[in-house]
């Protein structure tokens, strides 16, 4: 029998209408559920220890892994015979109907490691469906749809599980997923003393929203890192990050952690001494986020242009390119440190980069002239 066809969702919130409580309890439901089918599935079981992961599989506090069978309708089934209605399960992201039998109620989350997302009060409202690495052309993650009590840019996964470490002013870490953020909690579990909290996006892009959480971390003045992969995705998920954190005036500098192409928090962990190296990497292998802006954006010039650098002209169109990230320094010493980055990537003279400022600036003040004064463009 081939694949059930979903419908399309309807444009309203769904579970609007419907009581708050009886979407919070199916959600809750559905996490004991998930964690009793973890504990007798040996592919996700054996997934999160080969991902350095596996002590979650015993563990159930705080996080409560779980597994969602790849039954059609496996979790539906059990919650309806709790004594649920369908409304309330396609409200709560759990179920949705087909277009071939709209009567007929599918699992949303199938053959999937599943980590629940919590409200910053304790309650789960939501899930992060992972998937295993031989489930062939699906998305690696999947996100509950938005619900009356869950909206995806609103929250970070983590933040209810690790208030103790939050409120002992940690430095916070962005992370691209829920793996990423149970490595960094593992990495910690046994240091001691003060580290990185490790929080991720829900399935999505960093929001305005999720900066503004971060700014008001405790930890937050003492600097906020990210740790991505080093490929393309991950580069612009650090110049995203970037732009929306300078955006919500974080009070503490802004920090990358470099990994390898390929590799991230969770990959570190599962090496020999991943813990260790995992600490380190977030420790002593960060710098300024605004170097690697630099350095991202030069690396698409040279992308786009492979021999933009290979004469004057080349490399002076680049230091144009460069300069106007001189403006978004947050102080003058990061200023002066992304010239010197700009010249040593260039290998133009520091007078170059100068000129190019000024002619910046001069630009700038030129378009926010006087009010009413009708400006000409620049020859």
């Amino acid at each position: 029998m081939g694949a059930p066809r979903l419908r399309q969702p309807t444009p309203a919130v769904r579970g609007a209408g419907l009581e708050p409580g009886r979407l919070l309890a199916a959600v809750d439901a559905a996490v004991s559920y998930y964690r009793a089918q973890l504990a007798h599935a040996d592919a996700p079981s054996a997934y999160l220890a080969e991902r350095g992961l596996g002590v979650l599989v015993h563990r159930e506090w705080p996080w409560r892994v779980g597994y969602a069978p790849p039954g059609w309708s496996s979790l539906t089934g059990h919650l309806r015979a709790a004594g649920f209605t369908p409304e309330e399960l396609i409200g709560a992201g759990l179920s949705a109907r087909t277009r071939t039998g709209p009567d007929r109620l599918i699992d949303v989350f199938r053959d999937r490691v599943m980590f629940p997302v919590r409200h910053p009060a304790g309650h789960a409202v939501a899930f992060l469906g992972r998937s295993g690495p031989h489930a062939g052309d699906v998305p690696k993650y999947l996100n509950n749809p938005r619900t009356a009590i869950y909206n995806k840019s609103h929250l970070l996964f983590g933040l209810a599980e690790q208030r103790d470490r939050i409120a002992a002013r940690w430095t916070p870490v962005l992370v691209e997923g829920p793996a990423d953020v149970l490595a960094v909690w593992l990495s910690y579990s046994r240091s001691g003393g003060t580290g990185a909290v490790a929080l991720a996006p829900c399935g999505t892009t960093l929001s305005d929203t999720q900066a503004s959480i971060l700014r008001e971390l405790p930890g937050a003045a003492r600097g906020l890192v990210t740790a991505f992969d080093a490929d393309a995705a991950g580069r612009a998920a650090v110049d995203r990050a970037w732009r929306l954190l300078r955006h919500a005036r974080c009070p503490g500098p802004l920090l990358a952690a470099e990994f390898r192409a390929g590799a991230d928090p969770a990959d570190l962990l599962r090496g020999p001494s991943g813990r260790a190296q995992l600490r380190t990497a977030l420790r002593r292998r960060a710098r300024p986020m605004l170097d690697m802006v630099v350095d991202h954006r030069l690396t698409r010039l040279v992308e786009r242009h492979p021999r933009l650098l290979e004469d004057i002209d080349g490399r002076c169109a680049a230091v144009r390119a460069l300069v106007p990230l001189l403006f978004e320094a947050t102080s003058p010493q990061e200023a002066i440190t992304v010239a010197r980055r700009i010249v040593a990537h260039t290998g133009v003279g520091v007078d170059t980069v100068a000129t190019a400022a000024i002619s910046h600036l001069e630009d700038l003040l030129h378009d926010f002239g006087p009010p009413g004064e009708r400006r000409q463009p620049r020859r």
